[in-house]
């Protein structure tokens, strides 16, 4: 009888263990991030013609942030701000589009891979590094993803998945090109994907003309935006079936705004807002949770680090996001802020977001905010033109060429599309002078500026086309307050 209550208060003591180990044991966190998709773009966010059924059961079987923003509505600036929880002006170049991270900064996968994590960028990279300084190596893995008959960076998202380490847990940065401008996924279509959308189906913005042309575009968007769903399921079929799927952290968002007038590179929520779906059954309790709490895309560089157990860097600017994880409706940050600088063309503009408001500070108010190079020489634009040509525009289509712009501009986030500007309306004055001072403040304490020698356009506004023999590239923001050495993250 003696040995058996041993052998029977051993095995309750190995139970214990057992369970203490499941619980501490440090998750696998993968990042889906697409590649100009916005926010409301996704069928768990409203839009009932674009088909994402499997981002859908991610998001009813965890949490879907309703109030998320980027800090930059341009790929490799808000990638780069992602990586290193900083905002852009505080990554240096980075700032800008194609130009490189500071060399001291740390990025969140170097700090899991010096944790004992696996880690791979699988898919479109755009981030990069200052003259090679990096001290650390963000991933034991980097692939273009792509393979035969499918150009869209998630050709291998399952093989990576497959040949993993099975010692180690794993970090994945699985980025789409999906749904950037070339639309490859139609000349790629299969039909595991189903039947391709309808032109007649989509949903047409007040601010694009509804006409065939506008269509058949936002038609071949959405088909991008329903093959980037289609892998995202093939990997949560494949972690379910190895068992890893409940202890995977899993974030699905995009870089910025669909690549159409008035969306991508706007400091508006066409532009800057995200779609932010959490899914992690061992970390996050409940179904289909909606989290109303206002975040910023730099929150998931020390959200994911502290899951992982793992120190964050005295450089990152976020906010930890794990108290939603539990308690959806917490207060973790009262302010976002966002910046648009150059991308295709000279600019300079800052927001913030509070629960009830966002205010947008124009630095070169006289120059249209048409959109980047490649949304200018798409059929939508050119629709545009055309209907600009005849005198015909609605307000709405008007605001993508006009010029010159306000300097500042204010909106009740009641307003869907941010069509009625405040910003002169005397009964929200407080609230303006508020949120303008806090700007002020945030530019302040973060090392922001707005250079003299900014840099300039490198297209043509109205065309599209490049400009040949330009030296463009000037001051980037915050260069010269030295921003990439501030860690201060100003209002939160």
């Amino acid at each position: 009888m003696r040995l058996a209550r041993i052998a029977t208060c051993l095995a309750t003591l190995l139970t214990l263990i057992g369970v203490a180990s499941a619980e501490d044991k440090q998750p696998n966190v993968i990042v889906f991030i697409g590649d100009d998709i916005s926010w409301n773009d996704f069928g768990c966010y409203g839009n009932e013609a674009a088909r994402t059924p499997r981002i859908d059961s991610l998001a009813a079987n965890g949490l879907r942030f309703t109030d998320a923003y980027l800090t930059a509505s341009s790929c490799s600036p808000s990638r780069s701000s992602i990586v290193t929880g900083r905002y852009p002006h505080n990554n240096g170049k980075a700032s800008e589009l194609h130009l490189p991270i500071a060399g001291h900064l740390a990025w969140f996968p170097s700090l899991l891979r010096e944790a004992g994590y696996y880690t791979a960028l699988v898919g479109k990279h755009h981030m990069s590094v200052d003259s090679g300084k990096d001290k650390h190596k963000p991933f034991d893995l980097v692939d273009g993803g792509r393979g035969p008959g499918n150009r869209g960076g998630h050709a291998t998202w399952v093989k990576t998945v497959e040949e993993r380490p099975q010692d180690k847990p794993f970090f994945f940065w699985f980025a789409a090109y999906d749904a950037h401008r070339g639309w490859d996924s139609d000349k790629d279509w299969d039909a595991k994907y189903g039947e391709m959308h309808d032109p007649k189906n989509v949903v047409v913005p007040p601010f694009l003309v509804d006409n065939a042309e506008t269509r058949r575009d936002l038609a071949s968007y959405y088909n991008e935006v329903t093959r980037y769903d289609y892998y995202i399921g093939q990997v949560v079929d494949k972690l379910r079936a190895e068992g890893e799927l409940d202890n995977t952290l899993i974030f699905v968002l995009a870089d910025n705004g669909r690549p159409f007038p008035r969306a991508k590179t706007r400091l508006h929520d066409s532009g800057m807002k995200t779609a932010l779906v959490a899914h992690w059954p061992a970390g996050i309790k409940g179904k289909e949770v909606k989290c109303d709490s206002l975040v910023s895309v730099i929150d998931l560089a020390p959200t994911i680090l502290a899951a992982a157990n793992v120190e964050k860097a005295k450089s990152m600017q976020g906010v930890d996001l794990s108290p939603l994880f539990a308690k959806p409706t917490s207060i973790v940050r009262n302010f976002a802020f966002s910046e648009h600088n150059w991308h295709d063309y000279e600019a300079h503009g800052r927001s913030v977001r509070s629960n009830e408001y966002l205010y947008i500070r124009n630095h070169r108010k006289q120059q249209m905010w048409q959109g980047p190079a490649d949304s200018v020489r798409s059929p939508s634009h050119v629709s545009l033109l055309k209907r600009k040509a005849s005198g015909k525009l609605s307000a709405a289509q008007a605001d993508v060429f006009l010029a010159p712009r306000q300097a500042e501009e204010l909106y009740l986030k009641s307003d869907f599309n941010q069509l009625n500007n405040l910003a002169g309306d005397s009964k929200h004055a407080t609230e303006k002078a508020r949120l303008a001072k806090l700007m002020d403040q945030w530019m302040d304490e973060t090392g922001d500026s707005v250079p003299d020698d900014i840099s300039k356009d490198s297209f043509h506004r109205e065309t599209g086309k490049a400009l040949k023999g330009l030296k463009y590239r000037g001051t980037s923001p915050g260069e010269d307050r030295g921003a990439t050495k501030i860690n201060k993250p100003g209002p939160r």
